[in-house]
C-alpha cells in the first residue's frame, strides 16, 4: 500500500529525483502490462466471435391432450392430415382461402422435406404446423420410447426445415397413438399433442355426401375437425370442405386454432 505524506513535507534533490525515478518505474510497468494485456482481449474477442451461437431453447408447453380453441365463443379448429401433398394440399389450401379460414397442418416429415414450397405455402397463407411423425405407424403406442422419439422429433426436423424457419407448434399421433412419454416428449420440444373431437371419415370410401353428413352430426362433440391432405385421392375431402365451411359459417360458427 503507498504510503499518505503530509502537506507539509517537503522534498529535497535526492527525494525529488528517487520520485522520478520511482514514477519511470510505475509508468513502465503500467505500459508494460497494458501491452501485455491486449493481446489476450484480443483472443478473447476473437474466441467469442468464432463461438457458434446456440440456438434459444424451445419453451415447453402443457403436455395435456388439447382440443379446445383459443378463439372465444363458437368456434371450430379445422385441422388437415398427411401432407403435405403436390396436388391436393393447394386445391386445400385454396379452400381455406377462398372461406377466410386459418387451419392447422399436421404433417409426415419426410412428405414435408420432398415439397418444401408447400410447406412454405401454407406458413406463408397463416395456417401452423403440426408433426404427424415419420413413418404414420398407428401402433406407435406399442414400441419403444427411443423409436417415439426419432419419429417425433426427426419429423419435426425436417418440417421446420421446410418451413424455412417457423415452428411445429402441435403434435399428433397417428391414428391417436399417444403415450405418456410421447406426450411428455412432444410438449417439451414445444408441441402441445392434439387431439380431435369429429372425424370426417374422409379417408374412407363414402361420398361427398356422407362426408358432409359425418361431420355435421359430430360437431356437438367438440371444436376440433379433422380432414386429410394426402395419403390418396382426396377430392371428395376438396369438394365436401367446399361445402362444409359456408354451412359452419351460417351456422355461426368461426375458426380459430388449438390452444396452446
Amino acid at each position: 500500500m503507498a504510503r499518505r505524506f503530509g502537506t507539509g513535507r517537503r522534498f529535497g534533490i535526492e527525494g525529488g529525483i528517487i520520485g522520478v525515478a520511482t514514477a519511470a518505474v510505475a509508468s513502465l510497468a503500467a505500459v508494460g502490462a497494458f501491452v501485455l494485456l491486449q493481446p489476450s482481449a484480443e483472443a478473447d474477442t476473437v474466441n467469442q466471435a468464432r463461438k457458434p451461437a446456440q440456438p434459444p431453447r424451445t419453451a415447453p408447453v402443457d403436455p395435456t391432450i388439447v382440443h379446445a380453441s383459443d378463439r372465444p365463443g363458437r368456434s371450430l379448429n379445422i385441422t388437415i392430415d398427411d401432407g403435405p401433398d403436390p396436388v391436393w394440399t393447394p386445391k386445400v389450401l385454396q379452400v381455406l382461402k377462398d372461406n377466410g379460414v386459418k387451419a392447422t397442418f399436421c404433417m409426415i416429415g419426410p412428405q414435408a422435406a420432398a415439397h418444401p414450397a408447400l410447406v412454405k405455402k401454407v406458413v406463408a397463407d397463416g395456417h401452423r404446423l403440426c408433426d404427424h411423425t415419420v413413418s404414420h405407424n398407428t401402433a406407435m403406442d406399442h414400441r419403444p420410447d427411443d423409436y417415439q422419439s426419432r419419429q417425433i422429433l426427426e419429423a419435426k426436423k425436417m418440417i421446420e426445415d421446410a418451413a424455412g424457419g417457423a415452428k411445429v407448434e402441435y403434435y399428433r399421433a397417428p391414428g391417436g397413438a399417444f403415450t405418456p412419454y410421447s406426450r411428455k416428449l412432444a410438449a417439451d420440444n414445444g408441441m402441445r399433442p392434439l387431439g380431435w373431437n369429429v372425424d370426417s371419415k374422409d379417408f374412407e370410401g363414402g361420398s361427398v355426401a356422407t362426408i358432409e353428413s359425418t361431420v355435421r352430426g359430430e360437431l356437438k362433440n367438440g371444436p376440433t375437425v379433422l380432414f386429410h391432405d394426402g395419403g390418396g385421392n382426396r377430392a371428395r375431402t376438396v369438394e365436401a370442405l367446399e361445402r362444409l365451411l359456408p354451412w359452419m359459417k351460417q351456422q355461426g360458427y368461426g375458426f380459430g386454432f388449438p390452444q396452446r
